[in-house]
């Protein structure tokens, strides 16, 4: 029996190694994905303020092109805007049509 216990033990001891060995690979994978997500975002914000920088500079050099292309955004915008309110207000009204539909149909076969 004492060879047994001593197998057991040995082979719980091999278990907790195998645990600790996971435990040591998953902490290493995740901070090389923590330190990968640092150089990717470092990067985006680098590209989005030399963006920022070319975009102001272009604004500076030509104000009537920059205000042209800002009101043409905000009209696109806006029209954007008026068709969804429009699409949803035929939403509603084909919904109130077919419930009131329903209700004069029942009232016709009846």
């Amino acid at each position: 029996m004492a060879d047994t216990t001593h197998s057991n033990t040995t082979t719980a001891a091999k278990g907790d190694d195998h645990k600790t060995a996971d435990k040591a690979t998953v902490s290493d994978r995740a901070t090389a994905a923590t330190d990968s997500a640092k150089d990717l975002l470092a990067q985006a914000q680098t590209k989005v303020s030399e963006a920022i920088t070319s975009a102001v500079g272009a604004a500076k050099e030509n104000p009537k092109t920059a205000a042209a292309i800002a009101a043409g955004a905000a009209a696109t915008i806006a029209g954007a805007a008026f068709g969804v309110s429009k699409l949803r207000e035929g939403e509603s009204t084909a919904k109130s049509s077919a419930s009131s539909g329903k209700a004069k149909g029942g009232a016709k076969n009846k």
